[in-house]
């Protein structure tokens, strides 16, 4: 049975209808009810306001103790935490110490709050208090981003002690680039060890990355854009990173078509799978087979239904800004992650880097489904999404850290002929922008016009040549007119 058929009979809601639904709101539920039974998705009621690009859910409506949000149970067991502290355990005289446990208590608490409280986003699967918890981790991660903000550059290098005591230490200088012959006939032993040391941890990072980016973004010709675009930034800055130099294979070869190529091919194919996949729910306990059962719990893991992306940068101009500020917002974010580690004195092999790509993995499908939703349906999302606003805010407040702790690094100058390469291509984005929304707008109003001229003169003419003189059409409308005025 349909959600819209079952919401019409008076059946319960569906079960955690908040990922991928067609306006990609939430419906809050009832005073007092939060959490007893899953928000349904606004216009379930009527199948028809679902929108093309959104696939058919089938949900029987189980309601089960799983995706209820146990606010009571939370806040007893942070008391009880909270008290076992307080009553039983002995304060230690460190300092340091007892700062860093209070810092931590403190995130503690306001994650627990955030994923019992805080309003849901558009996913829902596994569980929406998982995308709930991240949400609450990026409130954590950008208040800590303008904390070491505020901080003097060798503070906020030094605080990073706090965190872990082998940071705040100058990277040692390290040279990328090298030798870059694919066959080296110098070395006898393994001619080829110049692509054997690329072969390395990051390869199958950088592909891991790519299929999720594509995930994220739903689009080839957007994720290659970014692709080629971001080595186009490797090649402009690698006077200012040592870790921009590569060789032009690795450029091309290992990155465009092998890591990222792969990655956005396999990650097409899978968004291929989830636009055809058949959304039918079931609970877990009207399952028969404990193969069904097993199957189930795997799917609990996909989408809970699925929208297709249609980003059609070139319909208007208000869309075309949109993916151009898409494609600008990453590649910043992009770049922080080398920049970061740059200023902030971390080696690329350190758990925090892995962590911050974890975390932008999992807060940027959100915040790519929030702003397609603002711009695709503006009248019914009046404002950006808490997820989106809160990646926006995040990346720009990571380049203004890196702005404030070497100046020096960002303003060496480009070398003069990447200078133009770039101008060059700013002026033809520009120029195209110009025509294809102004110019050629124009130009089919101005032949619209002209068509209706012709027209309109071709059935005067036509009148003329039969005698009559005068158009009929003018003396029905003067008809039509006195009516209108006797009326």
């Amino acid at each position: 049975m349909r959600r819209g058929e079952r919401r019409s009979h008076g059946g319960a809601l569906s079960k955690a209808a908040l990922e991928e639904q067609p306006d990609g709101g939430v419906m809050e539920a009832p005073p007092g009810s939060r959490g007893d039974s899953p928000p349904a998705a606004p216009g379930s009621a009527a199948p028809g306001l679902r929108r093309s690009t959104e696939s058919e859910v089938y949900d029987d409506g189980t309601n089960t103790f799983f995706w209820r949000a146990h606010t009571l149970t939370v806040l007893f067991i942070l008391t009880c935490a909270l008290g076992y502290v307080t009553l039983l355990e002995e304060t230690p005289q460190d300092t340091a110490y007892n700062t860093k446990r209070g810092i931590v208590a403190s995130i503690l608490v306001f994650l627990c709050f955030g994923v019992t409280q805080a309003k849901d986003g558009p996913f829902s699967r596994p569980h929406p208090a998982y995308w709930r918890f991240w949400l609450c981790v990026s409130v954590v991660y950008e208040l800590f981003l303008i904390f070491i903000l505020f901080q003097t550059v060798r503070d906020g290098r030094q605080f990073m002690k706090y965190i872990d005591p082998n940071l705040g230490v100058a990277l040692p200088e390290r040279d990328y680039g090298g030798n870059c012959l694919i066959y080296d006939p110098g070395n006898k032993t393994d001619p080829f060890h110049n692509v054997w040391d690329k072969l390395d941890g990051f390869v199958p990072a950088h592909f891991l990355g790519w299929y999720l980016k594509t995930l994220m973004i739903r689009d080839w010709w957007m994720c290659m854009i970014i692709s080629v675009m971001f080595e186009f930034l490797e090649y402009s800055l690698e006077h200012q990173l040592p870790n921009f130099s590569e060789c032009w294979w690795d450029h091309w070869i290992m990155d465009v078509i092998l890591c990222n190529g792969f990655g956005i091919y396999c990650g097409m194919k899978t968004l291929g799978w989830l636009s055809l996949k058949t959304y039918k729910w079931q609970g877990l306990w009207n399952i028969p087979t404990y193969k069904g059962k097993i199957k189930r719990m795997a799917f609990q893991f996909t989408p809970y239904s699925w929208v297709k992306f249609e980003w059609k940068p070139a319909s208007s101009l208000r869309r075309w800004l949109a993916v151009c500020g898409i494609i600008f917002v990453f590649l910043l974010a992009e770049l922080n992650t080398f920049y970061l580690k740059f200023v902030l004195w971390m080696p690329p092999e350190h758990y925090l880097v892995l962590l911050r790509l974890v975390f932008f993995v999992n807060v940027g499908g959100v915040g790519m489904r929030e702003i397609y939703d603002f711009m695709d349906d503006p009248k019914f999302h009046k404002k950006l999404g808490q997820q989106a606003w809160l990646v926006a805010a995040i990346t720009v407040t990571e380049f203004l850290i890196v702005v404030k702790y070497d100046p020096y690094t960002l303003m060496l100058s480009l070398p003069f002929y990447i200078t133009q390469c770039w101008i060059l291509g700013i002026i033809l984005v520009l120029t195209w922008t110009i025509w294809r929304f102004f110019i050629r707008d124009i130009t089919l109003r101005c032949k619209e016009i002209r068509r209706q001229q012709q027209e309109h003169k071709s059935e005067k003419d036509k009148c003329l040549s039969n005698g009559d003189g005068h158009s009929p059409v003018p003396d029905e409308q003067n008809g039509n007119k006195l009516r209108e005025r006797k009326f």
